[in-house]
C-alpha cells in the first residue's frame, strides 16, 4: 500500500533546533510516522520530549550550541545519537539565527553568527550523518532552506546568503550522495508564524503587506510543514534528490 511507504517506524531521526516552532513541530510529526528522535541544540527541549514520548518513541537530547560547536563536536554529537538510538536514518537541519540591519551597518560579528549556525552546522552536521549513512546505502537528509533561498529579503543580508547557500549545498551533496542511496532535499517555507518572524509580524503595515501577498491569505504555521517533512523522511521519496520544496501558501507563484 502506498501509505505504508510514509511509515518511519523503526528509524532514528536527529532534528536541530527542536525546542519550538518548526523543529518541534517536525520532530513530533516524525515521532507519529514511527520514528524516535534525537534534539539537537542550546535550549531546552523538554515541551517536544514529552511529545515524542507521548507518541511511545524514544527520545534523546544532545545539548549542543550551533553557534559555537567545532565540527569535531558535531560529529560527535552525531556519533552520540547512534551509540544512544542505534543508528541514524534521518537528519533535520531545522535550527537557524537571524540578525536584522541594514547591510551597511550589519556587523561582522552578526554575519560571522548568522553563518555558523545557517550554513556551517548544516555542512558540518550534514557530512558527518553521510559518514554514517553512506557505508549502508540508505539516508535522508532534510534541510530547511527559506523563501529567502530565491529572494533578496529587506535588512538581512547574512541570513538571505547562508539560504541561498543552503540550496546550493543541498544540491550539491544531492549530486554526490544519490547513486549512494542518501536522499538529500530541502524544504523553503514561507512566511511562518514563528519567533524568527515575531518583529515582522509586529509591524502592523509591514505584517499586512505580507499576509495580502500570499495567495492563501495567511501566514503559515509551523504544522503545514509537516507533510513535507514525512514525506522526504519516507521511502515515499527514494527518488527525490537536490529538490527544493516550497511550503510557501503560493508566495513563489505570485
Amino acid at each position: 500500500m502506498v501509505l505504508d511507504s510514509f511509515r518511519l517506524d523503526g528509524r532514528v531521526a536527529l532534528v536541530t533546533g527542536g525546542n519550538r516552532g518548526i523543529g518541534q513541530a517536525l520532530a513530533t510529526a516524525l515521532a507519529q510516522a514511527g520514528a524516535d528522535v534525537a534534539l539537537l541544540g542550546r535550549g531546552d527541549p523538554g515541551g517536544t520530549v514529552a511529545r515524542v514520548a507521548a507518541l511511545g518513541r524514544r527520545t534523546l537530547v544532545v545539548h549542543t550550541d550551533l553557534a559555537t560547536a567545532t565540527p569535531n563536536e558535531l560529529a560527535d554529537a552525531v556519533a552520540t545519537v547512534t551509540a544512544n538510538l542505534g543508528g541514524l536514518d534521518i537528519l533535520v537541519n531545522n535550527a537557524g539565527t537571524i540578525r536584522r540591519a541594514d547591510a551597511a551597518d550589519h556587523s561582522p560579528d552578526d554575519w560571522d553568527a548568522v553563518l555558523r549556525v545557517n550554513l556551517d552546522a548544516v555542512f558540518h552536521l550534514s557530512r558527518a550523518a553521510g559518514r554514517h549513512m553512506l557505508p549502508r546505502g540508505a539516508g535522508k537528509i532534510i534541510n530547511i532552506a527559506s523563501m529567502l533561498s530565491f529572494q533578496g529579503g529587506i535588512r538581512v543580508p547574512s541570513y538571505t546568503a547562508a539560504k541561498h547557500a543552503v540550496v546550493g549545498l543541498t544540491r550539491a551533496l544531492a549530486n554526490e550522495w544519490a547513486a549512494r542511496g542518501v536522499n538529500v532535499n530541502a524544504i523553503a517555507p514561507g512566511y511562518i508564524a514563528t519567533d524568527n518572524t515575531a518583529p515582522l509580524r509586529a509591524d502592523v503595515d509591514r505584517e499586512r503587506a505580507i499576509r495580502e501577498r500570499i495567495p492563501a491569505g495567511r501566514w503559515g504555521d509551523p504544522d503545514d510543514l509537516t507533510g513535507a517533512a514525512v514525506f522526504l523522511a519516507s521511502d515515499a521519496a527514494r527518488y527525490v534528490h537536490g529538490a527544493v520544496l516550497p511550503v510557501d501558501g503560493g508566495w513563489l507563484a505570485r
